[in-house]
């Protein structure tokens, strides 16, 4: 199993001398361009008005648009630490700033140099990002051009190494005749939307006081005056860049991000960041820069260039669809939280009526328990639900509700309803492990279908990611992941029940491999999954139900050859995504083990696995799902044999599924820096559905039928849940 998976997948990345030319090409850029970033630190879309802002309204018509992320190394992003991300292209932070004012510039005839830069250089050099400050300043300079601040914040995004800038001008206004046009970027910070917040102040318990609407209104007004300023003032050729780099007040938000100049038309921005229309990131503002300039970008800048897709919607229509885009970041950021504990929570209490119900002996043709199995399996099989229609939740609009909260919750339920009802209605809820089936397999579907066309329903999830964490915008995070590998797992064994029970064995394993290579390709390949991880994990995992399905002995040996096949493929994906013009994190991260700071980075998300184990609400789940799965359903009781293993003999499947999933969860969270999380949400799932399963073989038992499920009359191989001590089957 493992060789087919690692065969195949060789074979779709042999691509080299094509990924090479790709990047050659897009290694020609137009020199000698003029940049001018004009940074509004805190201006958001639903600052804009057409009347208050006529010249962003303007520019919004005309140019290309788009929601900026500015998450640096904090939660929330001040002035400070987006300047300094803009000057590194990485991740960076001005250490114990507070999102005060910046510091005033040390002047010296024209050039100006920011105070206590060798500090600020060597603090982001230590932090996890290891950021070069002076990153975009170096680089002009070794074009041989000249940089200009306009404004002090500026001057730290402008700065190179030794925090200089060669042209300073304290504000547009003061800007000398002729300056605009004297050096190939000019930074420029309007500051008036974050300087009424700070003067607002803080309560009497340190919390920041929040603007009032007729102030904030009056900031953007006064910032956009001076950004007339500097329009009416750009050098014939000059690309603009206009940024609200950075956040005003304590929560973060989605911001201002327009770009106009040659290849700049009316339309959404977007980049190779974050593959989603109308979001970019503030890191991508460097690449961007640089390559207006015509200049390489360097390996230490992380970011993408802005690309546009052209649009024909009108000013008012792109401000509002970008604005709903952190109205729904904020909606998930409030809500995902308590997302988690109802479902954790839900399935404690799951867990807690199963082993009412299943564990006591309610009296033989008793109605009452027949119903209470019933109730049991239907329960089950909503909370493995729940998972997939949190995505789900996104092919409705929520967001644009005047209620966005409880449109969410709504769009949740009705999907949780639409599923549930699929699994139960069709001839295959007759069977053990067919409504499960149903489930898991709509679950694999939906994800990968979304990571292959985009990513749409993971973005803004409950079980996704958001812009405003900016960890990741397209293919599988860690929770997608794992719940679409698991779903993949459970879909490989139970869609292989009946060929197995027909006797068709190699079917069954054909089939098994079948799913194996597409669920690895969809969850690996750059352009799809883009999950580095999540290959190691899921290739041993396939390895196992394969064997199993086959009737071979899983070995330590075996499982250790395994889990190397998934390291060699997902480094042989590494590889041919490093060739490639604009690589993805896997190839970036090919390139650091070659120039050995791979190491370094494994250490970071070793330390961050282990650090999972304090996240209590997941924690509490794993334990929870595992005691339940032993001490409930694979227990036997002194008036029948344990549940599990009565479904065994119903389903030739159930054991590899459940062990495979075990092993994925398992193999997940060592390779993962999300570590503990990856088996609670693999158990969230998997669980459910056991559960489910286990309370069929019960109804199939107490009703003297198989419903087509039962293996044939051969001796029952003893489980591996309840060992050859268990009693036989009633």
């Amino acid at each position: 199993m493992a060789a087919v998976l690692v065969a195949v997948m060789l074979t779709l990345i042999a691509l080299p001398a094509t990924l090479r030319g790709d990047r050659a090409e897009a290694s020609v850029a137009a020199p000698g361009g003029r940049v001018v970033l004009v940074g509004i630190p805190g201006l958001r879309w639903s600052d804009l008005d057409e009347r208050r802002t006529p010249t962003l309204w303007r520019l919004t018509g005309e140019a290309s648009a788009g929601a900026l992320s500015v998450r640096t190394t904090r939660v929330n992003t001040c002035p400070t630490d987006g300047w300094l991300t803009v000057s590194a292209g990485q991740r960076a932070r001005f250490a114990n700033g507070d999102c005060a004012l910046p510091p005033i510039p040390t002047t010296s005839g024209t050039s100006a140099t920011a105070p206590g830069w060798v500090e600020i250089r060597q603090d982001n050099a230590g932090t996890n990002y290891e950021a070069r400050t002076g990153l975009l300043g170096d680089t002009v300079h070794r074009s041989r051009g000249c940089t200009m601040a306009v404004g002090e914040g500026a001057v730290l995004g402008a700065a190179d190494a030794s925090g200089r800038v060669d042209v300073y001008a304290p504000s547009p206004d003061k800007v000398p005749p002729g300056g605009w046009s004297r050096c190939v970027l000019t930074t420029v910070e309007l500051d008036d939307v974050h300087r009424a917040q700070i003067t607002t102040g803080v309560d009497a318990a340190g919390a920041q006081i929040p603007v009032s609407r007729k102030n904030r209104e009056a900031a953007a007004t006064a910032a956009d005056r001076q950004l007339a300023q500097v329009v009416a003032a750009l050098p014939r050729g000059a690309t603009l860049l206009v940024a609200g780099l950075s956040d005003s007040g304590s929560v973060p938000h989605l911001h201002v991000a327009l770009a106009k100049g040659a290849g700049f038309g009316h339309g959404r921005l977007t980049s190779n960041a974050t593959r989603q229309p109308g979001i970019v990131t503030l890191t991508d503002l460097t690449a961007t820069a640089l390559d207006v300039m015509g200049m390489a970008q360097p390996d230490d800048a992380v970011g993408s260039v802005w690309k546009t897709e052209p649009t024909k919607a009108s000013a008012a229509t792109t401000v509002h669809d970008l604005d709903d885009e952190d109205v729904a970041a904020q909606a998930i950021r409030r809500v995902q939280p308590a997302f988690f504990i109802v479902l954790f929570g839900g399935q404690l209490v799951l867990y807690g009526l199963a082993t009412v119900a299943l564990r006591r002996r309610w009296g033989d043709g008793d109605r009452v328990r027949g119903r209470i199995l019933a109730a049991t399996r239907t329960i089950a099989l909503v909370g493995a639900a729940a998972p997939v229609a949190s995505f789900l939740a996104n092919l409705l609009p929520w967001w644009r509700s005047e209620h966005p909260l409880p449109a969410l919750i709504g769009s949740v339920v009705l999907w949780i309803g639409v599923i549930t009802v699929l699994a139960l209605v069709g001839p295959w809820r007759r069977s053990l492990v067919g409504a499960g089936l149903v489930i898991s397999g709509v679950t694999a579907l939906v994800l990968g279908l979304d990571v292959m066309t985009g990513s749409a329903l993971q973005l803004n999830a409950l079980m996704g990611y958001t812009a405003l964490v900016a960890g990741r915008f397209y293919g599988f995070g860690n929770q997608a992941f794992a719940l679409f590998a698991v779903a993949a797992l459970l879909t490989a064994a139970w869609a292989a029940e009946r060929p197995l029970r027909a006797g068709r064995e190699r079917t069954a394993v054909a089939l098994v491999a079948a799913v194996a290579v597409a669920a690895v390709a969809i969850d690996g390949w750059p352009a799809w999954g883009s999950d580095f991880g999540g290959v190691i994990a899921m290739v041993p995992a396939f390895a196992v139900l394969g064997l199993l399905i086959a009737g071979r002995r899983v070995s330590p040996v075996r499982l250790g050859v395994f889990c190397a096949a998934g390291a060699v493929l997902v480094l042989g994906i590494s590889f041919a995504d490093s060739l490639r013009a604009d690589p993805s994190h896997l190839g970036r991260f090919w390139d650091d083990l070659l120039n050995g700071e791979a190491w370094g980075i494994i250490a970071r998300k070793a330390g961050a696995m282990l650090r999972s184990l304090g996240y209590w609400p997941f924690t509490v789940a794993v334990v929870a799902a595992l005691c339940f799965l032993y001490y409930v359903l694979a227990q036997p009781l002194q008036w029948r044999a344990a549940l599990l293993d009565r479904a065994y003999h119903h389903s030739r499947t159930l054991r590899p599924a459940l062990l495979s999933a075990l092993t994925l969860a398992i193999a997940g969270m060592l390779v993962n820096d999300s570590g503990v999380v990856i088996p609670a949400i693999a158990f969230s799932l998997a669980i459910p559905l056991t559960l489910a399963a286990s309370v069929r073989a019960q109804e199939l038992d107490e009703h003297g039928g198989d419903a087509g499920t039962s293996p044939p009359a051969t001796p029952a191989t003893p489980s591996a849940a309840t060992g050859p001590g268990s009693p036989a089957p009633p």
